[in-house]
């Protein structure tokens, strides 16, 4: 038997043991709950417009919608594209381009006037995985739109109804669309519009700071011996960006009176062939070649190359980074066209 002296002993150590194993638990239970934390800048995700790469707070679920804008001497001014993400500029018939305006940061209330559709048009725009906007069509164009090989909306289905003439113009150079109408046709025709497209590759504020190339003056594309059909860019060292000019007149929207201010110029070398009477091309738009890109009022000699439908310009092996904005791309016959002055 134990004496009491000695059991006092043992029942204090033990409550003693008890009371240490108690309080260290309470100091583990309180180690272990987490510390809220504070949001700072740095854990907000950072979002930008996929086609310009500019900053947004949301992101943007806006499908890309091409449309092919007329740009006859009485087309102009056209309305709309001073709200384009990108411009593809190319040949129609005879020395007169036609544009494809790529829209997914903003939709502009009315663009126009629009013209018909070309194989190419529809490759360009498939490459964006957008709808596609036109009225009227090339004998091959009709063949595919109407297959359903692209959602698209044209003007021939739809004149009068989606499509408005304007009474101040003669056709072909009249026909419009309003963006009210685009969301109408494309819930008519139950296509999705919250699908964007892929992102291109774009200079960081870093990469635009320390950017180098050889400085040049104005730019000149010309599609033909007429101003009519030459299109020219300057590059403004204020606002750092290119206005375009046309027959000696900067580029504008009719309906905002905005110039069209542009960060990125770039011109594509690409095969071209007569097709028919009319005069009617095919332009390779798989097979790639050599490019000329004009960004911060300097020029670097790159190539382009086909990437699943979209013709873009690569450097050094890799997609060429675009200058954060609007991009204007010219699709030529022969680099030889392209002038500038060093």
């Amino acid at each position: 038997m134990f004496s009491k002296k000695r059991r006092t002993c043992i029942l204090l150590l033990v409550i003693g043991l008890v009371l240490t194993a108690c309080g260290n638990k309470g100091k583990e239970e309180q180690q272990t709950v987490p510390k809220p934390e504070t949001p700072t800048e740095k854990d907000q995700p950072v979002v930008h417009y996929p086609l310009t790469g500019l900053l947004t707070d949301k992101a943007s679920n806006q499908r890309a919608i091409a449309v092919t804008v007329n740009n006859h001497p009485e087309a102009r001014p056209q309305s709309g594209l001073s709200q384009a993400d990108i411009v593809y500029e190319l040949l129609a018939e005879g020395s007169i381009t036609r544009f494809l305006a790529i829209y997914q940061s903003e939709l502009p209330e009315r663009i126009g006037p629009i013209r018909s559709s070309r194989d190419y048009f529809i490759d360009i725009a498939k490459g964006f995985q957008s709808l596609y906007i036109a009225h009227g069509y090339s004998p091959s164009a009709k063949k595919r739109l109407l297959s359903g090989e692209i959602d698209q909306l044209n003007g021939v289905q739809y004149d009068g109804t989606l499509f408005k003439r304007s009474s101040d113009r003669q056709a072909p150079h009249n026909s419009y669309i309003t963006q009210g109408n685009i969301v109408k046709g494309a819930e008519n025709e139950g296509y999705d519009l919250d699908t964007p497209p892929e992102s291109l590759d774009f200079l960081s504020d870093e990469e635009i700071e320390s950017f180098q190339g050889e400085p040049i003056g104005p730019i000149k594309v010309s599609y033909s011996k007429n101003d009519l059909y030459i299109s020219s860019y300057e590059y403004d060292q204020e606002n750092k960006k290119y206005a375009r000019i046309s027959n000696g007149e900067q580029t504008t929207d009719a309906e905002t009176n905005n110039p069209i201010l542009l960060d990125n110029i770039i011109v594509l070398e690409a095969e071209h062939q007569v097709m028919d009477e009319e005069g009617r091309r095919t332009i390779d738009l798989t097979s790639g070649g050599k490019a000329l890109l004009f960004q911060k009022g300097m020029i670097k000699e790159i190539d382009w190359k086909d990437v699943d439908g979209r013709p873009i310009p690569y450097e050094d092996g890799l997609p060429a980074k675009l200058v954060p904005g609007k991009s204007w791309i010219n699709i030529v016959p022969s680099l030889d066209i392209v002038s500038y002055n060093k």
